[in-house]
Parts: structure tokens; C-alpha cells; sequence
């Protein structure tokens, strides 16, 4: 393969990477919206979607395979593109996440809680995810190190959120007479708020997983990596 061809699909992987980024990230989107909502449809269409994404992911991942493959690769290529394969693996699982979201709002009938900044979390998480990408792009390795700070800060607020849901629950009066359906729908709100609540935190992660492979993709830095 000629170098200008070689350098072409170095490229093209890149923006692949960030192509597969923005779909991610709208398909979280949508799932938000749906549990907001309680909107099945859109549940469904980010349930349904998930096939899409592990084909996408399934592609980029030949697309490495062939580039480590038939090139071999050195030194800042060889990272360049063992970082591009971590990185749509960490999408990948966002995607998962969002399919969770899809799952939980069949099951959500009502709004519960509404002390906890879900919406304000989600933003946060997502905004991490861009934020790294972005480093990822342009090579920032200031960015990565920020997104690791910013996710002390996503941990806290999720930590904060679920013990309010705890701390609610348990000064919640529930009569001797409580209709046993009723508690039901109530522990099972209070479920699908927690693994929400859990989901989001995953997300934040997924953005530090990111910034660390751009770390070590740039600078041949693992400090990030763990």
C-alpha cells in the first residue's frame, strides 16, 4: 500500500472514531429523552438502534485489524491506532448504557424523586464524552488531563443522588394497609433511578477511559490508564 494511502486511512479511521462518537452520543440523547418522557417509541428506537452501533463498531474494529495487520506499524501509528480501538470499545459500552435507558423507561410510568438533577448529571457526563473526543481529534492532552478531574466531580454528584433516593426511601411512610402493588411500583422506581444513577457514573468513566488513550496515543503517557 503506498504511504499517501496509508496515511489516507490513518485518517479515515480518525474520523470514523469521531463519526461513531456523535452517533453514540445522539442515541444517549434520545434515551434520556425517552425516560424523561416516558416515551416508548423512543425507547424502542434507541433498543432497536443498538444493532447499528456494535456494526459500526464491529467495521472500525476490521479496519484496525487490517491496518496493524498489513502495515505493522510503529511507534505513534501503532498507538494511533491501539487507541482508536479502545476508544470505540469504550463507545461501544456507552451505546449499552443508552440500550439501558431504552429498558428502563418501558418499565417507568411515573416521575419519582424529583430532588435529583438526573438531566443535570447526563449533561455533565455527555459533555465529558464530547470533551474528550475532541482531545482526541486534536491531540490535546491538556483536555485529557481535565476530563480525569472533572469525573471526581461526576462521582460526587452521583454519590449525592443515590443517597438521596436511600435517604427518601427510608423516611418515605408507607402505611400498615399500602396496597402491595403500589410498594412494588415504588421499590422497582426506586431501582431504575439507582442503575440510572449508576449508568451515568459509567459514562463518566468511559470519558476518562477515552482521555487516557489520547494521553498514551500522544505523549506515550499511561499516568491516565487504570
Amino acid at each position: 500500500m503506498p504511504r499517501e494511502s496509508y496515511q489516507e486511512r490513518l485518517e479515515e479511521l480518525r474520523e470514523d472514531v469521531l463519526y461513531m462518537s456523535e452517533v453514540v452520543l445522539e442515541r444517549f440523547r434520545v434515551g434520556l429523552d425517552a425516560l424523561e418522557q416516558k416515551d416508548e417509541e423512543l425507547a424502542w428506537e434507541v433498543i432497536e438502534g443498538d444493532d447499528e452501533i456494535n456494526q459500526m463498531y464491529l467495521e472500525l474494529e476490521q479496519d484496525c485489524v487490517d491496518l496493524l495487520a498489513l502495515q505493522q506499524p510503529v511507534a505513534g501509528d501503532l498507538r494511533f491506532i491501539a487507541a482508536s480501538f479502545k476508544i470505540i470499545t469504550d463507545l461501544e459500552r456507552v451505546a449499552d448504557l443508552a440500550t439501558n435507558l431504552g429498558e428502563y423507561t418501558l418499565t417507568a410510568d411515573r416521575d419519582m424523586f424529583p430532588e435529583v438533577d438526573i438531566q443535570g448529571i447526563a449533561d455533565h457526563t455527555l459533555e465529558m464524552i464530547e470533551d474528550a473526543m475532541a482531545g482526541y481529534r486534536d491531540e490535546d492532552t491538556d483536555a485529557c488531563y481535565q476530563i480525569a478531574e472533572r469525573d471526581d466531580e461526576i462521582d460526587e454528584r452521583c454519590e449525592d443522588a443515590s443517597e438521596a433516593v436511600v435517604r427518601d426511601l427510608i423516611e418515605r411512610e408507607v402505611g400498615d394497609g399500602a396496597d402491595e402493588t403500589e410498594i412494588e411500583q415504588l421499590m422497582n422506581d426506586v431501582s431504575r433511578l439507582l442503575l440510572t444513577i449508576r449508568d451515568l457514573e459509567r459514562v463518566g468513566d468511559h470519558a476518562v477511559n477515552i482521555a487516557a488513550r489520547t494521553l498514551y496515543m500522544v505523549e506515550n503517557d499511561d499516568e491516565l490508564i487504570y
